[in-house]
């Protein structure tokens, strides 16, 4: 099976809460990782991280 070519990723044209999720990877060091290897790279304890942080930070708007 042939991999899928990776496009570029274009913030100002994602949704807002995906923008939020790429913008709390990038906090954390992770982003060049998550774009060059993609999602399914991080560990648990990394996409748990960006998952308590992308909690905290809309609880926060509220």
């Amino acid at each position: 099976m042939a991999k899928k070519e990776k496009l570029p990723i274009i913030l100002s044209e994602i949704e807002p809460e995906e923008k939020l999720k790429y913008e709390v990877a990038e906090e954390l060091g992770l982003l060049d990782k998550v774009l060059s290897e993609g999602w399914r790279s991080l560990t648990s304890k990394e996409t748990g991280r960006i998952g308590g942080i992308i909690t905290k930070k809309k609880r926060q708007k509220k």
